[in-house]
């Protein structure tokens, strides 16, 4: 008999991470995983009740890096840049999971913990609830947004498409190449003009 159990909810959750990273989040299937863990399919009922359960898991899991300690020294200014970067780039990891969360926290302990915080501490920086509530939402919608598609390098790499048709934009084609850098510095360029217009909003 082994000492420890076959399975265990961390191995599924890592394992389920892994084939939706490799194979799409379409590609994930409690057959597939448990082919991928050596153990038939029944044997994953008694660690996770459904598929959209263990999507669930696997989605807090990632969210647990997601930073919201900014918040705590009372600078709402620097707890909305460093969640919105530490959001970004956990969801940069694993961005075929990304249309999974994006339809909001639902249940998720770990969203929920993560948006009180946020929440919370916008109120207590002087915003009403109700524009706490719309900060929190604008910000992830920038987050989503910026981890759902990248911009440059949606741009074709032959030059002779933009040149005649598309005057301003002659060296475009050049985008694809520089696509990590100028995708992570308009993320940058987004997330500060909506920090500075909302502190702009709050001197009024």
């Amino acid at each position: 008999m082994p000492r420890s159990p076959i399975l265990s909810a961390s191995r599924i959750r890592t394992a389920a991470l892994h084939i939706i990273d490799r194979d799409g989040l379409d590609g994930l299937s409690m057959r597939k995983l448990a082919s991928e863990l050596g153990v038939q399919a029944a044997s994953l009922y008694g660690h996770v009740s459904t598929k959209d359960d263990l999507l669930h898991e696997v989605a807090a899991g990632i969210l647990e890096r997601v930073d919201v300690s900014g918040f705590e020294g009372g600078d709402w200014r620097h707890g909305l840049r460093s969640c919105a970067r530490s959001y970004r780039a956990a969801l940069a990891a694993h961005p075929n999971i990304v249309p999974f969360l994006a339809y909001g926290p639902a249940h998720r302990e770990a969203s929920l913990r993560r948006l009180d915080v946020v929440h919370g501490g916008l109120v207590a920086a002087g915003w009403s609830r109700r524009e706490a509530t719309m900060i929190a939402a604008a910000l992830m919608y920038l987050v989503f947004g910026a981890a759902l598609s990248s911009f440059s390098s949606g741009f074709s790499e032959d030059q002779t498409f933009y040149r005649d048709r598309y005057p301003n934009l002659d060296k475009a084609h050049l985008l694809p190449a520089v696509a990590r850098e100028l995708d992570h510095d308009s993320f940058e360029l987004a997330l500060e003009a909506f920090v500075t217009g909302l502190a702009a909003r709050a001197r009024d």
